[in-house]
C-alpha cells in the first residue's frame, strides 16, 4: 500500500512538472499575468507534490528508538508548509495584478494560452482524482492538501481561459488582472481551510466532535462490563489517531477479565479507525469519579 501512495505521489510531481513548463513558456509568450499567476501556483502545486511524496515515504516509517510513536507528524508539517506557500504566492499574485491594472497590456496569441490551460487543467483533473482517492484510502493529510492543490489549479485554469477568451473576443485587457486578483483570492481562501486541517495535529488537537462521539458510542456499548470512564484524550499525528482513556472496572474482576475487556473494545474501536492507537488504563472502582 505504501509502494502505490508513492506511485501517486510521485505522478503528480511528473504531471505538475510538465504543467508548470507548459504555463510558464505560455505566459511569457502571451505576456498574460493571469497565465503567469497560473505558473507560479503550478510551480508552488509543484513543490507541494514533492513535499507530499517525500513526507508519504517518511511518515509511514515504522516507529524506531528514537521515533516511539512514529512519523506522522512529518505530514502536518508538509501540508503546513504547503499551506505557507500557496499564501505567499496569493500575495505575490495580487501584487502582479495590481500592477497591471494600474498599466495594462495586451494579451498575445490568447487562442495559444486557452488550448494550454485546457490542457493543463485536463491533466491536473485526472490526477487529483487518483492523489485524492489514495488519499482517503490511506488517511494521509500531505495526499488530502495535494489532491487540493491539484483541484484548485483545475478550477484556476479554466477560469484563466474564460478569461482569455473574453479578452480574444473583446479585447478588454482589463479582464487578465481581474481574473488574475479573483484566482488570487480563492486560493488564498483555499490555503486557509487546508491550513485548519494540517496545523491543529502539530500542537495535539483532539479529533473532531464527530469522530470522538463515534468512539465513545463504541466504549458505552460495553458499559454493561464497565462502572465508568474518565480522562478521556485523543489527537492526532498524521493518518493515525491516537486515543487514551481510563477504564473503572468492578473490583471482583480478574486480571484476566480485565485484560479481556479492554481488548474487545481496543478491536471494536480499531475496527472503525483502521490507523488507531488505544491506550486503556483500567483502575478499581474505588477510583471512580462520579
Amino acid at each position: 500500500m505504501v509502494e502505490n501512495t508513492s506511485k501517486i505521489a510521485f505522478l503528480s510531481v511528473i504531471s505538475n512538472s510538465l504543467v508548470v513548463l507548459l504555463k510558464i513558456a505560455v505566459g511569457i509568450l502571451t505576456g498574460s499575468v493571469a497565465i503567469l499567476s497560473e505558473a507560479i501556483h503550478s510551480f508552488l502545486d509543484l513543490i507541494a507534490a514533492f513535499i507530499a511524496f517525500i513526507s508519504v515515504r517518511i511518515s509511514k516509517k515504522p516507529a524506531d528508538s528514537g521515533h516511539p510513536y512514529g512519523h506522522g507528524k512529518v505530514e502536518n508539517i508538509s501540508g503546513t508548509i504547503e499551506t505557507i506557500l500557496i499564501f505567499a504566492a496569493g500575495i505575490w499574485m495580487i501584487y502582479e495584478c495590481v500592477q497591471k491594472l494600474v498599466n495594462p497590456e495586451p494579451v498575445h496569441l490568447p487562442v495559444l494560452g486557452i488550448i494550454v490551460m485546457l490542457a493543463g487543467a485536463a491533466v491536473n483533473f485526472i490526477v487529483s482524482k487518483m492523489v485524492g482517492k489514495e488519499a482517503e484510502k490511506v488517511n494521509s493529510v500531505a495526499m488530502k492538501s495535494n489532491a487540493l492543490h491539484l483541484l484548485t489549479d483545475v478550477y484556476t485554469s479554466l477560469g484563466v481561459a474564460i478569461s482569455l477568451l473574453f479578452v480574444a473576443l473583446t479585447e478588454w485587457y482589463i479582464l487578465d488582472p481581474v481574473i488574475g486578483l479573483v484566482l488570487a483570492v480563492y486560493i488564498m481562501f483555499e490555503a486557509f481551510k487546508l491550513m485548519k486541517e494540517a496545523f491543529p495535529p502539530l500542537i495535539d488537537t483532539r479529533l473532531s466532535g464527530e469522530e470522538e462521539e463515534t468512539i465513545l458510542k463504541i466504549i458505552t456499548s460495553f458499559k454493561r462490563e464497565y462502572i465508568e470512564i474518565h480522562d478521556f484524550r485523543t489527537r492526532r499525528s498524521g493518518p493515525q489517531e491516537y486515543i487514551d482513556f481510563h477504564l473503572v472496572v468492578s473490583s471482583h474482576f480478574t486480571i484476566e477479565e480485565v485484560h479481556g475487556l479492554c481488548d474487545r473494545i481496543e478491536k471494536e474501536i480499531t475496527n472503525e479507525f483502521k490507523n488507531a492507537q488505544v491506550l486503556i488504563h483500567p483502575e478499581p472502582e474505588s477510583e471512580r469519579k462520579k
